[in-house]
């Protein structure tokens, strides 16, 4: 029998990460490795520090203590390795979707903006409305473009901060359709979201932060669906 082979290495390490604001302590020590493929969702309630953890990985917050690594070489992150979704769209509304996207794409100067473009409206499900102005867009629609975005420069870390946020059902299956082709693509997502369903669904490890530290973690296929609730309300009530 040939011997297993070894895990991959991690892409992303966070080291007793903290992060305080004045007097608050936002993240507190959190430690935690991110491997290739890995698609985490981390659930918490409001004032857990998730964002605050999205935004130090995403390099748009620096760390009070702890560090960042990106493997293998040991180095710190930066934002060309890493694509990012925030709960704010932050589209120019009175661009197209086209326009948007071509912007960002000579922005990391992308050998061919507009094929990039097309390619990723394409993908997104967007070419009918790719040459409308954006701010006549649907909530679904401005979160499609969004990720299409974020995957423009082929990131080697996604992280998605609240995508539901907004979304009625119809748009909500849409954009776990497109995470779930994220997945299937081994794509590294790191994932900040309050929608238990959508995120057990969607995730290989899942993650429960509380009060600034990391309170449960396990692989998704450890994980009970259907008592998944039931430990959720537990830690984050301890």
């Amino acid at each position: 029998m040939p011997p297993a082979s070894a895990p991959p290495a991690p892409l992303v390490r966070l080291v007793n990460l903290t992060r305080k604001f004045g007097p608050v302590t936002a993240v507190k020590n959190i430690s935690l490795e991110i491997r290739p493929g890995d698609f985490i969702s981390i659930f918490g309630p409001n004032g857990a520090g998730k964002s605050t953890l999205l935004k130090m990985v995403a390099s748009l917050l620096s760390p009070t203590s702890g560090k960042i690594t990106f493997s293998p070489d040991g180095s710190s992150p930066n934002r060309r390795e890493v694509g990012y979704v925030s709960h704010q769209t932050l589209l120019y509304n009175e661009l197209s979707g086209r326009e948007n996207l071509v912007f960002y794409a000579r922005l990391f100067s992308l050998a061919d903006p507009d094929e990039a473009a097309s390619r990723m409206l394409s993908k997104m499900g967007l070419m009918e409305a790719a040459d409308l102005p954006v701010r006549g867009y649907s909530r679904g629609m401005k979160q499609r473009l969004t990720l299409g975005r974020a995957l423009l420069h082929e990131p080697r870390l996604v992280l998605l901060d609240e995508p539901y946020t907004g979304l009625d059902q119809h748009g909500s299956r849409i954009l776990t359709r497109m995470l779930l082709g994220l997945r299937e693509e081994k794509r590294t997502v790191l994932m900040v979201t309050h929608s238990l369903a959508e995120g057990l669904e969607l995730s290989t490890r899942v993650i429960i932060q509380n009060r600034g530290r990391i309170v449960f973690q396990a692989d998704r296929e450890s994980v009970d669906q259907a008592d998944f609730e039931n430990l959720y309300f537990e830690a984050v009530e301890r």
